[in-house]
């Protein structure tokens, strides 16, 4: 997939396929949209083009006190890439995308940048100044330019809504099996290892950081994982933390590993965090005798969890 930053970056000469919308999670809805996408692109032999927003629309107008991303940067361009779709252009959201009519839209990103045959938006989605764009007037646009425009129907399953605010909801309440159910995969972070404080270290249980950088997910306590180290290709059984440490003073929020009985160097790989099961929430110890005590019952209750999977059998020699 050839990500673009900026429409002004854009030099494909061909015509495309084209859908709009922010993808966070790559859910089973999203998945489903992107694969009728491609089928319309190969139908007409043309390149497929997802049109998306950093930052996201509401984290632009909310700042601070919008909805946690389910993926980080990364994580949503091989999310997306993963579903073969051929370009990403990515449109930064500012102030003037926000001010922009939704004429001007599709006139200037549709119409002179991509000359997209076809285009196909989500049933709620919404574009241009105020959100006065909607499939209506994105046909009346298609009808005058001579391009196809396609809406695609809310996703449902077992009569639950498939969306990213759902997900987000289940995965806020430690509900990874039902996330997992909506996201069709384990619902992971990944990012490179970076050097800690080692307070993991000085009570015999030694963890690989995780970068977030500004990534916030839903998500909080501790939990069974699996962790792929995509440097060395390896796999390892595991207990995380994602929180703020509250027993050491924390006050940033982290991704800690512990790979159950092994002792492995991590810095500077690249790992995907593959989030099994909530064990607890996070919590302040009185002591760090006590927070020690914590970690080893958790690395237990971990071990247990990942033994029982048959499909991780082949993690067993590393599970104590």
């Amino acid at each position: 997939m050839q990500l673009v930053r900026g429409i002004d970056r854009w030099r494909n000469t061909r015509a495309c396929v084209a859908t709009i919308g922010n993808f966070d999670g790559v859910h089973l809805g999203h998945q489903a949209m992107l694969k009728q996408l491609s089928d319309v692109a190969k139908k007409h032999a043309l390149p497929s083009c997802v049109i998306s927003f950093e930052p996201l629309p509401h984290e632009y107008f909310s700042g601070e006190s919008s909805p946690a991303r389910l993926d980080g940067f990364r994580d949503r361009l091989l999310n997306i890439a993963a579903q073969g779709i051929d370009h990403l252009l990515l449109l930064r959201f500012d102030e003037a995308q926000a001010t922009q009519q939704a004429d001007a839209f599709v006139q200037r990103i549709l119409v002179e940048k991509l000359n997209a045959k076809h285009v196909l938006i989500g049933d709620d989605f919404r574009f241009g100044h105020k959100r006065e764009g909607d499939f209506a007037k994105l046909q009346a646009h298609a009808q005058s330019h001579g391009f196809t425009a396609e809406q695609f129907d809310t996703f449902s399953l077992n009569n639950d809504r498939v969306s990213s605010t759902r997900i987000r909801e289940l995965l806020s309440a430690g509900d990874l099996a039902q996330a997992q159910t909506l996201l069709g995969r384990k619902y992971s972070i990944s990012g490179r290892v970076v050097h800690g404080e080692k307070v993991g270290r000085q009570l015999g249980f030694p963890t690989a950081n995780i970068a977030l950088k500004r990534h916030r997910p839903p998500l909080r306590g501790v939990f069974a994982v699996v962790a792929h180290d995509q440097t060395a290709d390896k796999s390892y059984a595991a207990v995380a933390n994602l929180g703020e440490r509250p027993t050491v003073g924390g006050r940033r929020l982290l991704l800690e590993v512990h790979a159950l009985n092994s002792d492995v160097s991590l810095y500077g790989h690249h790992l995907k965090i593959d989030f099994h099961e909530f064990i607890r929430g996070e919590q302040k110890f009185d002591s760090l005798d006590a927070l020690k005590a914590a970690i080893s019952d958790d690395s237990d209750t971990a071990s247990r969890i990942l033994n029982g999977n048959p499909k991780l059998t082949f993690l067993s020699n590393r599970i104590h």
